[in-house]
């Protein structure tokens, strides 16, 4: 929205109006300029959030390399693909169940998305 706005400024340009005045308010006066103070603001406030949005970036990066750090450390490799497939990559349940059986084929559908959520719970109760 703000980069909108401030893309719509800058488009229009000066910006005109007419006002009435002078001479008991019969003369009429067209007034032309750019809108300095609003696009300042609006420029400002995408400078900000732009600002705040990198930084979510840095934090978000940080967060996931502890995340892959902590995957890495656990022993079982089974749990370790699981856990990535669904905490780094973002795949539902349903999907790292999918992705497992195609990983493991011998094992015969062993996967399924309860098995690997149950999986998910227990590691942690264990773990924590």
């Amino acid at each position: 929205m703000t980069e909108e706005r401030l893309e719509k400024i800058e488009q229009e340009g000066a910006v005109s109006d007419v006002v009435s005045g002078g001479m008991g308010g019969i003369q009429h006066f067209k007034i032309t300029g750019f809108p300095t103070p609003e696009h300042a603001k609006v420029k400002q406030l995408l400078v900000s959030r732009q600002q705040r949005l990198k930084m979510k970036e840095v934090e978000l990066l940080e967060l996931t390399n502890k995340a892959e750090e902590y995957i890495e450390s656990i022993e079982k490799s089974e749990l370790r693909i699981m856990f990535r497939l669904y905490y780094i990559e973002g795949l539902a349940w349903a999907q790292v169940a999918h992705r497992m059986n195609s990983l493991f084929p011998k094992r015969a559908k062993a996967y399924n998305e309860k098995n690997c959520q149950k999986r998910n719970e227990r590691f942690f109760q264990e773990n924590l």
